[in-house]
């Protein structure tokens, strides 16, 4: 979902990715095929802990690279986009493609899944087009038996006349076959004879007038007849991929240029325009591949994924789709709440135990008392805070979220929200970016990647902060609980701050949909593009690898970002309530500051103060309120939620305020780890700060309202 670390040498200059060798002798495979298809596992079994991410120069597409070896050759993976085409439609089709024509690789693995082969066919053809050495990896063998469907390996790689090798790619064992055709491929043992694909009359026609001339100036560099096919397209991503790999535009050659037009001519003149041809391209694709695929893949069409089908009725119904996604989110925040409470509680007092052991040893060192104040009481207590809070939701919630990707479940939601987002002129794919903000608001921006309309991926940023990350949880809960649950801490109580807590969830959900809408009706006006979305079979999610998956690259990962910037927060923290002008604190100035306003909200200054202070960590906008209430000039701990109410209803809290609190604690301003995320993605200052006002002005606005609404009828 690209929540991961990974989200954020020498050979194929050419195609500007660096490729990392361990010698100069090691050979490079780029690793195709598309989305769920069990390409990563393929790489990652292969590669082990030799990997090298990064990002591909000029795209924000990730890439992956890895290093493996046999009793032959040194390997390099590249492991390429996932991607349905490579007919350039997005930028995944578009970093795939450059990469196999000109990323200098020395052969190109195709992944394919085995329950649903025709429909990979297509890549497979369209790669055979562009590199004659391809070796086809049809995987997910176990699968496919579940659903009873059996493929002739033989027979398809005869049809092909390319090598064909079965995998189960989780299954190391299976691999074994696969490097050994990997050898035999890249030491020329194989005899290659790549099916042909054949289009009409008239386009194999317009192609013989204009390939002649083409495959003499390419000297072997490039496939002179799929080349020419994409220069009788004009493909423009292409043409300057093109004129950089060769040093020369090759359109700007007179004979060539000439040849050309008289090949578009005579498309021209049985009236085949450049989306004539377009589809008469793909349509040809798809005739081959049913083609190849008709004597060589067999199965039951009664019971072939029934199972599936089965589910998918409930599951993205019209009339159940909605109420199980809420249900299932009711029961990842359930599961989440109850299963951090004790962990979080013995993480807080390991670290205060480790704070008393750290003041003794500033006090043993006699060292001043505001050096301990500020590394101590403001740093180290900060950061305690962050982690305690963090972590243990965390390392539940991930694990469960990526449990429901693995399964296959996401992209059922992606289909049921489709409508919707479509209805606000945005694009469906924003769904599984929304999905992502709850983990991490900053992933959530980086995963707007996958929307290929510059226009629909603004709105997805901008809006995408109405979701509550992480950080935000521990505030909705603790207020959820002390205010509208209890504080027992009962099996009730805890499902009840789940359904309350989904209930805001819920609220944020439609905030997105209507900031979409408005966004899409103003300063981003245009209309929602289509997507093409799989859905992939229901999969047993493998639950030792989510586990450490979760663990090592999402939440550690997210909590080390969340540190980094919670460090120099607790050292301003500590200075605004040290710090005294006239009597009074910075921290209480300010508070006092905005409490005008703040009240128009149904909050105080305390409060609001808080929140702007919370700015690079959500974490410890509750840990600021009550030092602020206890004129401390500390984050303080307390035993008990109990503890933490007489606190705040002390200092004027009522419901109004819990709920004012929360509101705003849904929709207000992004933290600075997600603010620079859109820096970044975005590369504009104006398109951060609409992301910075957009929540802001929908959180003052709905609070205000609220507080007039429920003051009236109080």
């Amino acid at each position: 979902m690209g929540l991961t670390k990974q989200s954020v040498g020498m050979g194929a200059v050419d195609s500007g990715l660096e490729i990392k060798k361990q010698t100069p002798e090691d050979k490079v495979i780029a690793i195709a095929g598309n989305p769920n298809v069990g390409k990563s596992t393929l790489f990652n079994n292969l590669t082990g802990m030799n990997q090298h991410t990064g990002n591909w120069p000029g795209k924000t597409v990730t890439n992956a690279q890895g290093f493996c070896k046999t009793r032959n050759h040194g390997y390099v993976l590249v492991d390429i986009p996932g991607t349905y085409s490579l007919m350039a439609h997005s930028a995944e089709e578009e970093v795939a493609r450059n990469f196999i024509c000109f990323g200098g690789s020395d052969s190109v693995v195709v992944v394919c899944d085995a329950t649903c082969l025709e429909r990979n066919m297509n890549l497979v053809l369209q790669t055979m087009e562009i590199s004659d050495h391809v070796l086809v990896c049809v995987n997910l063998l176990d699968e496919a038996a579940r659903k009873n469907i059996s493929i002739d390996l033989e027979m398809l790689s005869e049809k092909l006349g390319v090598p064909v090798v079965g995998t189960i790619a989780r299954k190391k064992k299976s691999l074994e076959h696969f490097l050994e055709q990997l050898d035999a491929l890249v030491d020329g043992k194989k005899d290659l004879h790549p099916y042909q694909v054949q289009y009409s009359p008239i386009i194999e026609q317009a192609i013989a007038m204009a390939e002649p001339l083409v495959k003499a100036r390419v000297d072997g560099k490039i496939n002179s007849r799929w080349l020419t096919l994409k220069l009788l397209d004009c493909d423009p991503s292409l043409m300057k991929e093109l004129k950089e790999y060769l040093g020369e535009d090759i359109l700007d050659i007179p004979e060539l240029a000439e040849a050309l037009d008289e090949a578009r001519e005579h498309l021209s003149k049985y009236g085949v325009t450049r989306e004539i041809m377009g589809d008469r391209v793909v349509a040809a694709l798809v005739a081959s591949a049913e083609k190849i695929c008709r004597d060589t893949v067999h199965f039951n069409q009664v019971e072939y994924n029934e199972g599936d089908r089965r589910l998918d009725k409930v599951l993205t119904s019209r009339f159940t789709g909605y109420p199980v996604m809420v249900g299932m989110l009711a029961v990842v925040f359930w599961l989440t709440i109850t299963g951090a409470n004790y962990p979080s509680q013995m993480l807080a007092d390991a670290f205060f135990k480790l704070q008393d052991q750290l003041t003794r040893a500033f006090m043993a060192m006699g060292a001043p008392e505001w050096l301990h104040g500020i590394l101590v009481l403001g740093v180290y207590r900060v950061l305690a805070w962050v982690v305690s809070v963090m972590l243990p939701p965390m390392a539940i919630f991930f694990p469960l979220f990526t449990l429901l990707e693995d399964s296959g479940y996401l992209p059922r939601i992606a289909y049921n929200l489709d409508k919707p987002f479509k209805s606000c002129h945005a694009c469906g794919k924003q769904a599984l970016t929304m999905c992502m903000g709850f983990g991490c608001n900053a992933a959530g921006i980086v995963g707007c990647r996958i929307i290929d309309s510059p226009r629909e991926r603004l709105i997805a940023m901008i809006t995408n902060n109405f979701v509550p990350c992480n950080g935000r949880f521990p505030t909705l809960i603790a207020i959820i609980t002390m205010f509208f649950v209890g504080v027992s801490g009962g099996a009730f109580d805890s499902l009840l701050s789940a359904l309350l807590l989904t209930a805001f969830i819920v609220l944020g959900v439609f905030m997105t949909f209507a900031a979409s809408k408005f966004l899409s009706m103003t300063v981003l006006k245009g209309i929602p593009s289509s997507f093409t979305l799989e859905l992939p079979p229901y999969r047993r999610p493998q639950i030792g690898k989510v586990i450490v998956r979760s663990i090592f690259d999402r939440t550690l990962f997210v909590l080390g970002r969340a540190i980094v910037v919670a460090a120099p927060a607790g050292l301003l923290i500590w200075i605004m309530a040290n710090v005294q002008v006239g009597g009074l604190t910075l921290l209480a100035h300010c508070s006092g500051f905005l409490d005008p306003f703040a009240r128009l909200l149904g909050m105080d200054g305390v409060i609001l103060m808080a929140f702007i202070l919370g700015l690079p960590a959500n974490e410890i906008v509750i840990p600021i309120i009550i030092m602020a209430y206890m004129a401390q000039g500390s984050i303080l701990e307390f035993d008990s939620l109990a503890q933490l109410k007489e606190l705040l209803v002390n200092n004027g809290w009522t419901w109004i305020t819990a709920v004012s609190t929360m509101l705003f604690s849904l929709m207000h301003w992004p933290c600075t780890t997600t603010l620079l995320t859109i820096r970044k993605e975005s590369g504009s200052f104006k398109w951060t700060l609409v992301s910075f006002l957009v929540p802001t002005v929908c959180g003052i606005v709905i609070c205000f309202a609220f507080t007039c609404a429920a003051r009236m009828f109080v």
